[in-house]
């Protein structure tokens, strides 16, 4: 290995240990001068070479760029030191907003709401807190609502490079055969009860 290449992959290490967020490799081409293809070579190989030597730490890319992480293995103890003690949870309201939000953004607070089924603005206003939603723009329509969409933060989290990498929702919506078994035992419930048999007609005196 060269002078130059071991100069590049350090400084590839160096730049995104101390980012905050994923380092896009074009970003790190412009600051080291090198092509854009060479960088994401280099960041290959070092999370090659770190998960053969067993690491506690991986190289990732998420969100467009790369970024160090925890290894998944690790993840017991990062938890203790980390999340113990602390109640950072989503709720399953929020957790519900936000997978609206991810699948058909950008939408409205309004069309959250309308598709919930129930009031979204505390929901929305705690992703938009803890930085998973964000506001991109407004409505052309009447009104112009305020439209939100998920954050680079959003990808990062969920360990994802775009929304193409979401699961498709097919995988979370039940079979035909489901829905129509479904459709009809409530058909059958809603069926009057039968009334009771003419040839007694002592039943039917009051």
């Amino acid at each position: 290995m060269t002078d130059d290449s071991l100069e590049a992959r350090r400084a590839v290490e160096a730049i995104v240990m101390v980012a905050e967020e994923p380092v896009p490799p074009g970003l790190m081409a412009q600051l080291i001068e090198i092509p854009t293809g060479q960088v994401e070579a280099i960041c290959d190989q070092l999370a090659e070479e770190y998960r053969a030597e067993g690491r506690g730490f991986e190289l990732v890319r998420v969100a467009g760029g790369y970024r160090f992480r925890s290894h998944p293995d690790a993840e017991s103890y990062v938890k203790r030191f980390v999340v113990s003690g602390q109640s950072s949870r989503l709720s399953s309201a929020a957790l519900e907003t936000l997978a609206i939000v991810a699948y058909k953004q950008p939408l409205s607070r309004a069309q959250v709401s309308a598709i919930r089924g129930v009031n979204a603005e505390g929901a929305m206003r705690t992703l938009q807190h803890r930085g998973l939603v964000q506001e991109v723009g407004r409505d052309p329509g009447p009104g112009q609502a305020r439209l939100f969409a998920t954050t680079p933060a959003f990808l990062e989290r969920l360990g994802l490079d775009s929304l193409e990498e979401l699961p498709p929702l097919v995988d979370f919506v039940p079979g035909a055969e489901v829905i129509e078994a479904l459709e009809t035992s409530l058909m059958a419930d809603s069926r009057p009860a039968p009334l009771p048999e003419s040839g007694n007609s002592d039943a039917l005196e009051v």
